[in-house]
């Protein structure tokens, strides 16, 4: 291979590689495994003959599409005899998917702890032709298996996901509002104020993986929830004083969310699911420290599906 030819392959790999990582971390949940699905796409790419290559942009899609159902397959069963709830690792978002509400949605916490609950086939062929519209045929030459078969997956998947995450209408600014006047009485330990803006029914779900102490089974209630996060604001959490932690509002995986952190390290992300009627109807706190790396390393996805 010649050294023009070399640095063209890395420009068609860098010119997408944004794409690859999108699909890979719908498919596996994980922006760890994700990379790793990329770095792996870039080996076999580097090895195929691209003068066979008609479309590059579809069939690295197709590669890392590959690469994430075989990794999520082989971590199904560490995810199975996980700690307390297992969550996604959040990431730090921007670009389109702040722009798109589509893209937002589609890469959201709540979204991917719905997906979690579909089989690695039923999750690939979902996030393949609902949020990167492949078709049938496509998808099928990616999972090994008939265009039918993929059909009756995807109508399974589709109907599974759909009743389980409800659409309601997107209103970012009031997200946003919700989220800094959640922020305030949670620093300012403001249990009243902390109820007005949570449902009745409010599930919290905290992700320790047994590294830190968390709740091993979903919060539920308003008031116990309320009392969880006032707590923060005036007793130690982790080892650090109320008056050493810091807590900012940030993007997280497509919408505001919160960061809580200490003088040298980063404590736990925060990230909200929102009712009908505008109050928070689910929290999802990760701590788990090997989560919240890429958070702390400060990079902001362009999670796009274009």
């Amino acid at each position: 291979m010649t050294d023009l030819s070399a640095h063209l392959d890395q420009q068609v790999f860098r010119e997408h590689r944004n794409l690859l990582f999108s699909v890979a971390y719908r498919v596996l949940g994980s922006a760890a495994d994700a990379e790793d699905a990329v770095q792996d796409a870039w080996i076999k790419w580097s090895a195929t003959d691209r003068s066979q290559v008609a479309d590059p942009k579809a069939y690295l899609a197709r590669i890392v599409s590959n690469l994430a159902l075989e990794r999520l397959r082989s971590t199904r069963h560490k995810r199975e005899t996980y700690v307390g709830p297992w969550l996604p690792e959040p990431i730090l978002t921007g670009g389109d998917a702040s722009e798109s509400v589509a893209d937002a949605e589609s890469v959201s916490m709540a979204m991917l702890v719905v997906l979690e609950t579909l089989s690695p086939l039923e999750r690939a062929v979902f996030v393949l032709k609902e949020v990167f519209d492949f078709s049938h045929a496509e998808i099928a030459e990616v999972v090994e298996r008939s265009e039918a078969a993929v059909r009756q997956c995807a109508h399974r998947a589709r109907e599974h996901v759909h009743a389980r995450r409800p659409r309601f209408a997107a209103d970012r600014s009031q997200q946003r509002n919700v989220t800094e006047r959640f922020l305030a009485a949670a620093t300012g330990g403001d249990v009243n104020a902390l109820m007005k803006l949570i449902s009745p029914e409010v599930t919290l779900w905290t992700d320790g993986g047994g590294k830190v102490r968390q709740a091993l089974r979903p919060v539920v209630g308003a008031e116990t929830v309320a009392g969880w996060f006032a707590a923060i604001g005036t007793v130690t959490y982790q080892g650090i004083e109320p008056a050493d932690m810091k807590a900012e509002l940030v993007e997280i995986n497509g919408g505001p969310g919160i960061l809580f952190s200490g003088p040298d390290r980063l404590i736990a992300t925060v990230t909200f699911d929102f009712g009908a009627d505008g109050r928070i109807a689910a929290i999802h706190n990760v701590a788990n420290p090997d989560k919240l790396q890429a958070i702390a390393g400060g990079t902001a996805y362009d999670i796009g599906t274009q």
